[in-house]
């Protein structure tokens, strides 16, 4: 196959607004830090942190995991719909937020659970840390799923529709950048402490 029968392909960008990209930026570098934070922590009382872990519910915390794995996925496919004009994407951002409710239940039910025994941000460094940073994430997911209701509406208001991904793209690295955080703030916290 010569250079001129190579099939065309299309220019890469950045999906979504620069702007946002900014504060993704920001918002994963504070995440940075507080994640040293708590690997600093955990090496300087390993005792501590290893008590901590052994209260939590890894099995609430593995359940919140699919869920926002699941929901990434559909957010991921109702993009791709919307840029391919296809049907869908209004359906696969209401499941999305359906499924991400699996977690902002789970972990209300965590912080319950654990209030109920005493646990509490002034119970030591590692309770601390746990309820700083799975809260903090906790309201970026709801930041994400307040933008995925948006995205739904103006999908199903037929402002969406292919032809302007911007608005749509920008949603989804929100909500991809929540699940990212998780993915490693679930075993840093649940598994590794």
């Amino acid at each position: 196959m010569t250079m001129n029968e190579l099939p065309a392909t299309r220019a890469r960008h950045l999906p979504g607004d620069i702007a946002v990209w900014m504060f993704i930026f920001a918002e994963l570098a504070v995440f940075g830090i507080l994640f040293i934070g708590f690997t600093v922590a955990r090496s300087l009382d390993p005792a501590t942190f290893h008590a901590g872990r052994e209260v939590l519910h890894p099995w609430i915390g593995l359940l919140n995991t699919v869920a926002l794995i699941t929901g990434s996925y559909l957010v991921a496919t109702a993009v791709h719909r919307l840029r391919l004009g296809e049907p869908g994407t209004r359906l696969r951002l209401w499941l999305a937020i359906a499924v991400s409710t699996v977690y902002t239940i789970g972990k209300l039910w965590e912080y319950a659970d654990l209030y109920g025994q005493g646990y509490n941000l002034g119970t030591d460094t590692f309770f601390m840390f746990y309820f700083f940073l799975t809260f903090f994430h906790f309201m970026h997911v709801v930041l994400g799923q307040i933008i995925l209701v948006v995205l739904a509406v103006k999908v199903g208001n037929g402002d969406y529709d292919g032809s302007d991904m911007n608005g749509m793209e920008s949603g989804a690295s929100y909500w991809h950048m929540v699940d990212l955080v998780w993915l490693v703030l679930f075993p840093m916290v649940y598994v590794l402490a």
